[in-house]
């Protein structure tokens, strides 16, 4: 391929390239091209063109390590407020109930959301997307399922199209109106579900949703109520994920398996059977360790099985104000290897490879000619290091499309 047109290049780290089934796919002393937004050469230093050096338009010289941008598959980062209050009283030992009753939980995200008007809502929501591309994030996707009504929603939506636009990343984003009951329609959730039902073509006429999601769980909505808003999204040619299988087993990775869903998440009580059902639907785990962490859970997701059965395992952040209050893809991918058990490799793919398969990407998530010029430069030595160090300023530098990130 002809050089004179190369937008960049990069050479001098080692590049984890991540292409192939397994391994890193080191390449040290590495050099890495692009142009027009796309990788066009990938490998050793000393196997350059003739010339590329001279030819493309900027040459960065650099140390460390060189991994694909990191990609953040699962949050909740447009929110107003935050419930720091409720995490305090959680430790002191008051129960999920006594904090509703208190005004806290998903209610008070509601109130705070839907007092916002949406520049505002912007200026809270943008630091938090800020936080997580500082720490190597070149794509994020972000859901709704604050607002519980037509317009919040949409508002939701709109600033996360606009997170996008201001960051110069790419932002998937994901209408979740079946997140929670509002205070309006207590009692009444197959009401709820109808207005959801009519909300979902609406917004997507809008251009503004990429994917639906919801949450089939004992405290918010049933199989049924569920298989309604995947069959609406299925007539539109939406893709779907879910909330599944977080506090028991209700059957939801089966169930989104059935849809051929991009994802099951969170899945610590995922069964046997709903293990196999993803696996042959190609439905990616997506792990969220935060929220493990944060509500100290105890059980596991089925991670043998998973690994036995292929099933792919994605790494998020699912950031969000209640129960996991994380701003740090990277430090994700630390708690996915100390409570999860994953090894550093797992956990690199799962917030790459994996994770862009969890969102219907296949141009992102490794370094390899033809994917998009999406990449990070690391302050460290080794892969290892990345989920090694707590915290700490360890990107030297990201890209995304061939832009170089603020």
């Amino acid at each position: 391929m002809s050089t004179d047109a190369w937008d960049g290049l990069l050479l001098g780290a080692t590049l984890a390239t991540l292409d192939g089934d397994s391994g890193y796919g080191l390449i040290e002393d590495g050099a890495l091209g692009w142009r027009d937004g796309r990788i066009v050469h990938v490998g050793p230093h000393d196997a350059l063109p003739d010339g590329a050096e001279a030819q493309a338009g900027q040459v960065i010289e650099t140390r460390g390590l060189v991994t694909p941008g990191l990609i953040d598959c699962h949050t909740h980062a447009v929110f107003a407020g935050n419930r720091a209050g409720e995490f305090e009283m959680r430790l002191q030992g008051a129960s999920y109930e006594e904090i509703a009753r208190a005004g806290g939980g998903i209610v008070s995200s509601v109130r705070a959301v839907r007092e916002a008007d949406e520049d505002a809502l912007l200026a809270q929501s943008l630091p938090r997307a800020q936080a997580l591309v500082a720490d190597g994030a070149t794509t994020l996707e972000i859901k709704s399922g604050y607002g519980l009504d037509f317009d919040n929603e949409r508002k939701m939506l709109r600033v996360a199209r606009r997170i996008g636009d201001v960051l110069g990343i790419t932002v998937r984003t994901t209408f979740l109106g079946a997140h929670a009951l509002p205070p309006e329609f207590a009692g009444r959730g197959d009401a709820y579900i109808d207005a959801v039902c009519d909300w979902l073509p609406r917004l997507h006429a809008d251009g503004l949703v990429d994917a639906v999601d919801a949450f089939a769980e004992r405290i918010a909505f049933s199989a049924a109520q569920t298989r309604r808003v995947f069959e609406v999204a299925r007539t539109l040619g939406l893709p779907v994920k879910l909330h599944a299988d977080q506090l028991s087993d209700g059957e939801g990775a089966a169930l989104v398996a059935e849809f051929g869903g991009l994802s099951a998440d969170h899945v610590e009580h995922t069964s046997p059977a709903g293990v196999a059902a993803m696996a042959r639907a190609g439905t990616v785990a997506v792990l969220l360790p935060g929220a493990f962490h944060v509500l100290r859970e105890t059980t596991l997701p089925p991670l043998d099985a998973f690994r036995a059965a292929g099933v792919p395992m994605a790494v998020a952040t699912d950031c969000n104000p209640g129960t996991s209050p994380l701003l740090s893809l990277r430090q994700a991918m630390q708690l996915a290897c100390t409570h999860f058990r994953l090894t550093p490799e797992e956990a690199l793919r799962g917030a790459t490879v994996h994770a862009a398969r969890a969102l219907g990407l296949a141009d992102r998530g490794r370094l390899a000619v033809g994917q998009r010029a999406d990449f990070a430069c690391w302050q460290v030595a080794q892969p290892a290091e990345l989920v090694y160090w707590l915290g700490g300023p360890l990107l030297a530098m990201s890209f995304a499309g061939g832009h170089r990130l603020d």
